[in-house]
């Protein structure tokens, strides 16, 4: 059973709530009550214990997972990092600072997410009985105890077929693995693919938790810069030719995350020549391929080439419900028996009824249905954040409307500061996930917000842009 840790905020901080809850974790940390391996409270419990919104606390274990000080483990949660980072050795004499409760903040009632879909959307109804079917099916009680790691073979065909026909990609169920949400998918992929000290490029700004996945399997992480074409392919020669320990690229070439930008034509195919001339892999993360607004559709690199060199990533957790960790991954056969045999290691099977009634949902049409109807919905919210935004905040920011995807990335004039206003929204009642959040080294973070808007609708999106306008601090 884990031992609860009591922890308290600094009272009358100046830093974002989320730096000064890391800052406290460090302290203990540091002053051995909280010792290396020891898992950290679930972001849940601690937000209520704090009276501070969910997404806050996940921003400080991720600002501690950056600076080395925590590490997290698939379906495990977040823990001290064994090994830590060097620091000032404690003194002993030194008297103990008297412990005061942080005075009460205003909770997060409203949360800009970083694009999250809508649960409250999702086909429930038809999921349940697909579920129940699946649950009363004979196989259910079959005599072997464990099924196969690489996932329920009915969603694995179901599943070909389906990114075939929609991304025009080919695959065999023997190409597919089945895990629990595409964060998996990652981890899996970064152990059977890196060794350590391998080096992978990402994409600065990034997804962090990505890194996470690469860093857990002894890989340095580099960035590469982003613009309003993608990733810079001139950059990701340059560096390697420079980095002989160069592995893999990770890529997000749909909608970038977190800019939302589209790799362009012209750096897609120097992104292969150049992965076929330097014996990269790239690992190609779609995690929202689904929800594409306007212009014609973008194909998946992986369905330009039937190559090795490319390992695809995606989830269907996005299409119906965060709660429901349904991801995946497309490899060479090879790589796909690697990932299954460490997925074995932490995680002998996934949740065959679910998978079993997700094949269903594809087999029946129901999950291209579900698409159609979601997409409307979501561009719906789109365009209304993005006349609220040109209403409110034209003075004060700028926005490329997106083409696709569950988020807008509002740039903001450099006369205002991107986390001060996150904490001033914050202490309205707003969650807002600014620059930091999504850089490689966050001395060169982003003067940016990243506003999710699947999750909420469109009269929760004109109250979240009321209380961003009011709490735009005004001695930028």
């Amino acid at each position: 059973m884990t031992r609860q840790v009591v922890l308290q905020l600094e009272p009358d901080s100046a830093k974002p709530i989320f730096l000064n809850l890391a800052a406290v974790i460090i302290r203990e940390i540091e002053r051995g009550r909280l010792k290396p391996g020891a898992a950290l409270p679930g972001t849940r419990s601690l937000s209520k214990a704090l009276g501070i919104h969910r997404n806050t606390v996940d921003a400080a274990y991720q600002e501690l997972i950056q600076q080395g000080w925590a590490v997290t483990l698939p379906s495990q949660g977040t823990f001290v990092a064994e090994d830590l980072p060097d620091t000032p050795p404690p003194r002993s004499r030194e008297r103990p600072a008297p412990t005061v409760a942080a005075p009460p903040r205003k909770s997060i009632d409203i949360a800009f997410s970083d694009g999250a879909p809508d649960a409250r959307i999702a086909p429930r109804a038809e999921l349940a009985r697909a579920f129940r079917r699946a649950v009363s099916a004979p196989s259910f009680l079959r005599r072997s105890p464990y099924g196969e790691p690489r996932g329920s073979a009915r969603l694995r065909e179901a599943l070909c077929e389906y990114l075939g026909s929609e991304r025009g990609l080919v695959a065999d169920p023997g190409d597919v693995i089945i895990t629990r949400g595409s964060q998996m998918a990652l981890f899996l992929v970064a152990r059977a693919l890196l060794r350590p000290g391998d080096a992978i490029a990402v994409e600065d700004p990034g997804y962090q938790l990505a890194w996470s996945a690469f860093r857990a399997a002894g890989a340095n992480v580099v960035g590469i810069p982003v613009d309003q074409h993608g990733a810079s392919i001139e950059q990701l020669a340059k560096l390697a030719e420079r980095e002989p320990s160069l592995r893999a690229v990770y890529l997000t070439p749909h909608h970038q995350y977190p800019t939302t930008v589209t790799l362009n034509a012209a750096r897609r195919l120097a992104l292969l020549e150049l992965m076929h001339r330097r014996n990269l892999i790239l690992i190609e993360d779609d995690y929202d391929h689904e929800f594409r607004f306007d212009g014609r559709p973008v194909l998946p690199l992986a369905a330009s080439t039937q190559s090795a060199h490319i390992v695809y990533v995606g989830s269907l957790s996005k299409l119906l419900a965060p709660e429901l960790r349904i991801g995946y991954a497309i490899a060479s056969p090879k790589l796909i028996e690697r990932m299954a045999t460490v997925r074995q290691a932490i995680d002998r099977q996934g949740d065959l009824p679910l998978e079993h009634a997700v094949a269903a949902l594809i087999a029946d049409g129901e999950i291209r249905r579900h698409a159609r109807k979601s997409r409307q919905v979501y561009q719906a919210r789109r365009d209304k954040l993005a006349e609220l935004l040109q209403r409110h905040l034209a003075s004060f920011c700028t926005f490329d409307v997106p083409t696709g995807g569950l988020a807008i990335w509002l740039r903001l004039s450099q006369r205002l500061d991107a986390e001060q206003w996150a904490a001033a929204a914050e202490s309205m009642g707003l969650g807002v996930l600014a620059g930091t959040t999504f850089a490689l080294r966050p001395r060169h973070a982003p003067n940016a917000f990243r506003l999710g808007f699947g999750a909420l609708s469109e009269s929760e999106l004109s109250r979240a842009v009321a209380i961003l306008a009011r709490s735009r601090p005004r001695s930028g």
